[in-house]
């Protein structure tokens, strides 16, 4: 405990000069408590006709690195490699291990906060839980393959909970997630995913996941071209297949996609 605490530390001065707080006790997961009710629950709306929801981007940085910007002004970028972002560097910057395009030993000193998605401690799992600015960050290990092996709780698949919004990037995963993993995450209105076939999962598997998430919106990441577009294409019917002219997308709780889509942004396909 002694040892988390400091590591906190300087990670809270460092958010405290960029003018992005971070509070003490995360709230209660929104993710969580709705999904433990899927897919019984029905949503419903109880806001004025005038409420204007608040808006979150996501932009395609490059491979597994997106950025997020919360209403609030928190930029994020997931499984960050050292991508240049535009508007400079990002308040938090999570990672994966798998491979060298999912992190980097040398992150930029202006970045506020990086989490990895590794433990430090051999054997013992990364566990993230904290609050910046407007924006609640956990993760949900899971293992990946190693040396013709398994590595336990290797990867993390981080969760953003910000304006309504739960929105999940899977990292690098390698195998399917069990009903604990399930549990853990809840419901994720956005998933990034990595499509590959061959260092991560299948295209099947990753299918079984994506199915098993209730997600609204699904942006395929890591690779590009005709394996993305053939991942897509395994969908149709089931979800809206959209190819976007731009690298952005800014959405809502309210404007989320009904059906189910898959996105396929500007730098992907």
């Amino acid at each position: 405990m002694l040892r988390s605490c400091a590591m906190l530390i300087p990670a809270f001065l460092a958010l405290a000069a960029t003018g992005v707080a971070q509070e003490a006790r995360p709230p209660v997961s929104q993710c969580q408590a709705i999904a433990e009710r899927l897919p019984q629950v029905k949503f419903a709306s109880f806001a004025p006709v005038a409420y204007e929801a608040p808006e979150v981007s996501i932009s395609f940085i490059g491979h597994s690195t997106f950025l997020i910007e919360s209403p609030g002004g928190v930029r994020i970028a997931t499984d960050y490699s050292g991508f240049l972002l535009p508007g400079g560097p990002p308040d938090v910057a999570t990672m994966n291990k798998a491979h060298e395009s999912h992190f980097t030993l040398t992150p930029d000193p202006g970045i506020g906060m990086v989490l990895h998605g590794w433990g430090d401690t051999p054997g013992e799992p990364i566990d993230h839980d904290l609050v910046v600015g407007d924006v609640y960050i956990r993760n949900v290990t899971t293992d990946i393959r190693a040396w013709g092996a398994f590595e336990e709780d290797g990867n993390s698949i981080f969760i953003f909970e910000v304006a309504d919004l739960c929105i999940g990037h899977l990292g690098h995963l390698h195998h399917e997630l069990a009903d604990s993993h399930i549990a853990e995450i809840g419901r994720l209105d956005v998933v990034m995913v990595p499509v590959d076939g061959g260092l991560t999962l299948g295209a099947e598997s990753m299918r079984n996941v994506i199915e098993r998430l209730h997600s609204s919106l699904v942006l395929p990441m890591h690779r590009t071209g005709p394996r993305v577009r053939d991942f897509a294409a395994m969908f149709a019917g089931d979800y809206d297949v959209v190819y976007s002219d731009s690298r952005t997308i800014t959405l809502s709780l309210a404007s989320l996609p009904r059906p189910p889509q898959i996105m396929l942004l500007q730098g992907v396909w």
